[in-house]
């Protein structure tokens, strides 16, 4: 029987998968399927609050409603309808990039990462299912985000694990990783966006329920391909003690967290009121014919894409000539692309006394979309790169949970999108992400020197 090391071996000098692993082809498009499961629910899900849950003959139905809104206005107060979904929404995302830290311990202690994601398969394709029948819209919420949570970071592991430690593809395997991720993103709104806003809302969950279970399909017919699993790590492990600079590398991370977590506290704000301000302020109309609102976020897929591609082309050219720009100095660039996405989404909402042109929304979708790489890539190769050993996997869980915070603050700003009206609205969020871009530029040199340390 072949044993481990050998079996490593032949996974990491395959090159059968335009030259990385046939193991990253399976992993990337079992997460086209999970994106396509997420993206989906984001197109959908504020829109189906809006437009029939949240409604009365069917408020009354939803178990355990109730008493959520109640908690949640009895700590902030008083909310309208689409306070109240933009604030669900915020929970929703904000917790899916939260749970990763108990699929983490899963992975590591309990189940394995295989079986911790199959079960993460099993709990989204459930919650899909659970989102057909409005009583069980918090059951399926919930199961949604704990499957959520079982997949990612397991499966990030899993990527790495197919490349040795020198492997210098093991940097692009996740750019492809993130390239095919996002033909979800574009798949979603187009096929669940279209059946949940022209034939019915279930319809639009029901498909996610499929996609997911075709992702356990795929996952499980490629295991053959990744290799083996280490030894759960049972035990209580003794804490390593940092040393001083250790310890100031640490601080200079959570630096590094500041400005990010304003870019996208600005940038998600597209994924929760934005779809609701489409449906009622913007020109969709092309004669007869009126433009479904999920279909932008098809658009939204195509340009992320090509934002990755760009930048990729960009970085390799700087590269080259010396002059790539480090992490701080790309987040900067990324928040301040977010920032002029949303100053010209208000100009247009000022503008305009009537419906605004789709054009506004398109070119904000552009701006927004190519900033995405600016932010998360590098924030993330920066807490790889400098994470001490005994913390690197603390450090990168923190990172993927600032998404959650900049989610929880988005659900939380909804509430001001009525009092505000929209002009001052989005004006609003293109100072927050301009707050990111100061910030980045004002802590890069303090961070510099917490590195050097």
């Amino acid at each position: 029987m072949e044993n481990a090391e050998s079996r490593n071996g032949e996974v990491a000098d395959d090159h059968a998968f335009f030259g990385h692993p046939r193991g990253l082809a399976y992993l990337a498009f079992t997460e086209v399927w999970e994106g396509f499961s997420y993206y989906g629910m984001q197109a959908l899900l504020v829109l189906y609050m809006v437009g029939q849950l949240l409604t009365p003959g069917h408020v009354e139905q939803v178990i355990g409603l109730a008493a959520l809104r109640g908690a949640i206005e009895g700590a902030g107060g008083t909310l309208t309808t689409v306070a109240f979904a933009a604030q669900l929404f915020g929970l929703y995302a904000g917790l899916v990039n939260t749970t990763p830290l108990l699929g983490g311990w899963l992975g590591d202690r309990v189940l394995g990462q295989t079986r911790t994601i199959v079960l993460g398969a099993v709990l989204m394709t459930c919650g899909h299912l659970a989102m057909m029948s409005e009583a069980l819209f918090l059951l399926a919420l919930l199961l949604l985000v704990l499957g959520a949570g079982c997949i990612k970071g397991n499966m990030a592991v899993q990527i790495g694990r197919l490349y040795r430690p020198d492997d210098a593809r093991r940097t692009r395997a996740f750019g492809v990783y993130m390239f095919v991720r996002n033909m979800g993103a574009l798949a979603a709104p187009l096929i669940c966006g279209t059946l949940g806003e022209t034939l019915g809302w279930h319809y639009g969950f029901g498909v996610a329920a499929i996609a997911m279970a075709g992702a356990l399909i795929i996952y499980l017919a490629g295991r053959r391909h990744l290799p083996p699993e280490p030894p759960l790590r049972r035990t209580r492990e003794a804490r390593a003690r940092l040393t001083g600079p250790e310890r100031r590398a640490v601080f200079g991370l959570f630096l590094a967290f500041i400005p990010y977590l304003l870019m996208f506290t600005a940038g998600y704000q597209a994924y929760n009121l934005l779809p609701v301000w489409v449906s009622q302020h913007v020109d969709r109309t092309a004669g007869e014919w009126m433009l479904p609102v999920t279909w932008l976020y098809t658009f939204d897929g195509i340009a992320t894409m090509l934002g990755i591609l760009f930048a990729m082309r960009l970085w390799s050219r700087l590269e080259r000539r010396g002059r790539e720009p480090g992490s701080l100095a790309k987040m900067a660039i990324g928040s301040a692309m977010v920032a002029a996405a949303f100053a010209l989404l208000a100009l247009g909402a000022a503008v305009s006394p009537g419906l605004v042109p789709l054009g506004w929304v398109l070119l904000f979708f552009v701006l927004l979309d190519f900033s995405f790489i600016w932010g998360e890539p590098p924030l993330r190769a920066l807490v790889s790169k400098q994470a001490p050993a005994p913390w690197a996997t603390l450090m990168m869980s923190l990172a993927i949970m600032s998404i959650a915070l900049a989610n929880f603050a988005v659900g939380w700003l909804g509430r001001f999108y009525e009092p505000l009206g929209p002009a001052r609205f989005w004006a609003l969020h293109a100072m927050i992400a301009a707050a990111g871009a100061v910030a980045a530029i004002i802590l890069r040199p303090a961070i510099a020197r917490l590195m050097r340390a």
